[in-house]
């Protein structure tokens, strides 16, 4: 079966006796008993298939399906759960769920629920869910490849199944419910179960929730590392909590800023509260999204604030961006989508000059000219790891054209870089 290396390949990457490896790579496939592999060799195959070729293997022979059950191959499991008439992802058999459910669901451990917009497909979830009785997960994921999902499901439903594995998980360390109905009571619920273990707690858009129900979680689980959840559950009481001395330090943080309504007003964090989250976690990094209307930015950027990456979805003026060189100092990655056509070279500059530790950059439907442009670039030097800039953003000017900036701006990098070019077909 070809050269001498490929044993040495396999050894590295199965514990399985070294003949017994070799007799396999070397053997002519007629000449050798299958049902016969060694197990472990076996187990790590089919940790590659897809379900149902596994399901298929199974059938093969009764080692094969012995291998099929054995514990280790459950411990991680993703369920798809796509209507064909609304998702051309392949979903997991029902079949295949009920045999799940019956014998290996006291070995699930590490599990997500991939769904489709339709209702029908967070319900199946939900159902299944609700009889995770015997199992107790330690990550949980609740994927929506599209709106709306969970949130169509009834939410008594929902919340009935969610509590099912709250109850009965006493080690949850991750949770991802984006998008989801649930609600400060069942947050309760998890506290109570999982306080001790919970590391990461996925929420954003979760309408049920309060800052009040988020504050508990906050309170009671001392271990939690990383947040994910929108602007409003966002308060100076939450920041303080995650502040405080019995609370390890936090790692990532992340707040998507999203208007429903234009006009929408925000509440403003004090900057103390901001202070006291960098003193006790002075390497966590904050990640925002603002997807607002150009006149709600009025609360944000007025004082310093420990943002690190900071992406605007919709138009941002140069006002904003104006404060943002003023006041994110810690600014590692910036992401402008549009602003208009005003050029935005005093603020490049400006943040180029006071955001000393940006590495990353990308504009979009934006302008600066091309000597701004390259002063920017110099500035920041070849700590610019990442620099993504449509080449409709750059605007020629008396001193560099489009055809020269990238040997001028390839040479304050250290690399070969060129603009990003709008794909035409």
């Amino acid at each position: 079966m070809g050269g001498q290396t490929k044993p040495a390949t396999f050894q590295s990457e199965v514990d399985c006796p070294a003949s017994d490896l070799y007799k396999l790579l070397v053997m002519d496939a007629s000449e050798y008993d299958w049902s016969r592999l060694p197990q472990e060799l076996l187990l790590h195959i089919f940790q590659y298939l897809p379900l149902l070729d596994r399901a298929y293997a199974s059938q093969v022979c009764r080692g094969w399906n012995q291998a099929f059950h054995m514990p280790e191959l459950w411990r991680c499991f993703e369920f798809e759960l796509n209507q064909p008439a609304s998702s051309y992802l392949k979903a997991t058999h029902p079949d295949l769920i009920k045999q799940i459910i019956k014998r290996h669901s006291n070995h699930l451990q590490y599990v997500s629920f991939k769904v489709d917009s339709s209702t029908e497909s967070a319900e199946a979830a939900c159902d299944i869910l609700s009889q995770l009785v015997n199992c107790s997960l330690k990550t949980l994921g609740l994927i929506s490849t599209a709106r709306p999902s969970f949130m169509e499901v009834p939410k008594s439903h929902f919340i009935s199944a969610l509590t099912v594995v709250f109850v009965n998980s006493k080690s949850l360390s991750s949770l991802k419910i984006d998008d989801t109905p649930v609600d400060d009571p069942s947050l309760k619920v998890l506290v109570a179960n999982n306080s001790d273990t919970l590391k990461l707690l996925k929420m954003s858009s979760c309408p049920h929730v309060s800052p009040a129900g988020i504050l508990c979680v906050a309170d009671q689980c001392h271990g939690l590392r990383e947040l994910a959840l929108n602007y409003h559950l966002l308060s100076d009481e939450l920041l303080l909590a995650l502040s405080s001395e019995k609370h390890v330090h936090l790692e990532h943080l992340r707040i998507d800023v999203v208007s429903e309504n234009p006009g929408q007003h925000f509440h403003t964090i004090k900057k103390s509260s901001w202070d006291a989250m960098v003193r006790h976690s002075p390497k966590f990094n904050l990640v925002m999204y603002f997807f607002l209307y150009e006149d709600e930015f009025g609360p944000f950027f007025n004082e310093e604030i420990p943002v690190t990456h900071l992406y605007f979805g919709r138009s941002v003026s140069k006002e904003v961006l104006g404060r943002v060189g003023l006041h994110c100092p810690r600014l590692v990655e910036l992401v402008v989508c549009a602003n208009g056509l005003r050029p935005l070279d005093e603020e490049l500059i400006r943040i180029a000059k006071h955001c000393t530790q940006l590495s990353a950059i990308g504009l979009g439907e934006c302008e600066v000219s091309c000597s701004a442009f390259v002063e920017f670039v110099k500035m920041c030097g070849r700590r610019l790891s990442q620099l993504s800039i449509m080449e409709e953003v750059l605007i020629p000017d008396h001193k560099y054209s489009l055809d020269e900036i990238h040997w001028e701006v390839s040479k304050h990098l250290g690399r070969v870089w060129f603009p990003d070019m709008m794909p035409t077909w």
